[in-house]
């Protein structure tokens, strides 16, 4: 009978086909991250820093590179299409979001690399991160691996595999492909938030909170994606979106009960979102922001609040734009009470803080709103317009957390405003540098943030919601009040006799500060280019 059964012909399982070429960013990035673990077991320990350095760098600019190749041969737009068995789009969103992510994290890398801030320990060099992360903090181990000159390399492989997840992100093409690349680059996260050199209980509270409020948020996520299942029988962005616009032709007999059911498709609809609006910061999914970004270290709060947010809305626009666009008048009024109190509660709160980085992260809450204005636009000069506020914030941001590492006392980091009182007195440049990105912050004109505002209210206005506009206006003015208010204790308050330093930085933490500086000025000085170059790349792959 087995004889028989087997001499039987039966279906092949088919072999899938990937388009390596076109998934060649993610792949360079991925396969760079796998060889840096293995630099972490093979290279001896004092050659580690360098090769992990080099290698960071090579593997980021590459990936840019492919990205750049893709764009130019068509991708993002007449080749534009989706490969890897429908799992990853290829289309202009997804190019210039994994290129913004890439420039990003290459700058970001920088500030990981720095190692002249602080003192030399024991005759080493040390940077932002613990000696040995694995060490409880202030035992007898720890301060032997201080004494011994370790360094926590393995922040370079952890962030390349971050990266990776976040180049997926926004060109995922269906649910679990979605889901995969979230965690992907979510926990490598929530470890670099536990790696401090300095105040490290509270690096690894950060660390706990972020863990324990992601782990629920990508519950939510998971929980969503099996209701929407069940209501379309796929998880493809295809498949669901036929069947919300009813011009699906097949059922499948198994799922025939609940396929078309609507409150399958809202209940999972909104627990993915709420998913995806954690990793943006929205309110009132923001709870964990200000105390991450004040726990992490320095360099990594810069980079997970660029390309997060980067990877994340691009993320939101494909779920909305692709798969929803069906469901609009269901979610738009959402997305709108969203907006509305993401940006008064960023800018309100933000008013109320005495820290220069939990202040930043407020400020960030308040950008995702503005943001949400342009996603709500639902059309092409909405797309153009996130994309184009995405890349100007990306490098703003860094550029001020890169600042912020500089300005520095016995205990490290002097973060509490009062101590940047003088400080355009004691340091004019670095005041001045910080300065430009406040305004920027502020969407004053000539910087990137007014023309990345501008881009998004009047794509908010063109598409009816006049009403978020003169919202995000009162909020952006009560956001500048504490913009200027930093400027002011900075340039016209008297310095204090202990006030702190100003740490001269290596070549590699200036580069990433002139960068965030030259792309500020450019995108505001000169936009025009770049919002074309968004609007050639707000067509999404259907």
């Amino acid at each position: 009978m087995w004889s028989l059964a087997a001499a039987d012909p039966i279906d092949k399982i088919p072999a899938p086909h990937i388009e390596y070429a076109q998934l060649a960013p993610t792949l360079i990035v991925v396969g760079a991250a796998i060889v840096g673990i293995l630099v972490e077991a093979f290279v001896p320990r004092r050659s580690r820093y360098y090769v992990q350095v080099f290698l960071a760098f090579a593997a980021l600019a590459s990936a840019f590179a492919a990205v750049v190749a893709l764009a130019g041969a068509g991708y993002g737009s007449g080749k534009a299409h989706v490969a890897a068995m429908g799992a990853i789009a290829v289309d202009g969103p997804a190019l210039f979001l994994q290129g913004t992510i890439l420039l990003a994290s290459v700058v970001a890398v920088f500030t990981f690399a720095e190692r002249r801030l602080d003192p030399k320990a024991h005759g080493n060099r040390v940077d932002s991160f613990a000696a040995q992360a694995a060490s409880v903090p202030g035992s007898d181990s720890e301060k032997a691996a201080v004494r011994a000159g370790f360094t926590t390399t393995e922040v370079f492989p952890l962030a390349l595999f971050a990266v990776a997840g976040m180049l997926i992100f926004p060109a995922a093409n269906d649910l679990l492909t979605l889901f995969v690349a979230l965690e992907v680059f979510s926990l490598p996260l929530y470890l670099l938030c536990a790696v401090a050199r300095r105040q490290r209980l509270m690096s690894q509270e950060a660390a706990v909170k972020y863990f324990l409020l992601g782990a629920f948020s990508s519950a939510f996520l998971l929980f969503g994606i099996a209701l929407v299942y069940g209501y379309a029988g796929s998880v493809s962005y295809a498949a669901i979106a036929d069947v919300v616009d009813g011009t699906v032709t097949q059922i499948d007999p198994a799922l025939a009960a609940t396929m078309g059911n609507d409150a399958l498709l809202l209940i999972g609809g909104a627990l993915i979102l709420t998913g995806l609006l954690f990793k943006v910061g929205a309110v009132p999914f923001h709870m964990w922001t200000p105390d991450v970004y004040q726990g992490a270290p320095t360099p990594v709060t810069g980079f997970m609040a660029a390309a997060t947010k980067v990877a994340a809305f691009g993320a939101l626009l494909r779920l909305l734009y692709v798969v929803l666009p069906g469901l609009r008048w269901d979610w738009r009024p959402v997305m709108w009470g969203v907006a509305i109190v993401t940006m008064l509660a960023g800018a309100v709160i933000a008013v109320t803080q005495t820290d220069v980085k939990r202040l930043l992260a407020y400020s960030s809450i308040a950008h995702a709103g503005f943001i949400l204005a342009g996603v709500i636009a639902t059309s092409e000069k909405g797309v153009s317009s996130v994309l184009f506020y995405l890349a100007a914030y990306s490098f703003v941001t860094i550029g001020a957390f890169a600042v912020v590492t500089l300005v520095r006392d016995a205990g490290g980091e002097a973060t509490h405003l009062s101590k940047w009182a003088g400080l355009g007195r004691r340091s004019p440049l670095t005041a001045a540098v910080f300065a430009v990105f406040l305004l920027a912050f502020a969407g004053i004109p000539l910087t990137s943030g007014f023309s990345g505002k501008f881009a998004v209210f009047s794509a908010a206005a063109e598409g009816g919601a006049g009403v978020l506009v003169v919202v995000g206006v009162i909020s952006s003015a009560i956001a500048a009040f504490f913009y200027i208010r930093v400027i002011v204790l900075m340039f016209f308050s008297e310095p204090k006799a202990d006030g702190p330093t100003v740490a001269v930085p290596s070549p590699l933490t200036m580069t990433t500060i002139a960068v965030g500086v030259a792309v500020t000025v450019a995108l505001g000085v000169f936009p025009q280019y770049f919002l074309d170059l968004a609007g050639q790349a707000s067509v999404f792959v259907r």
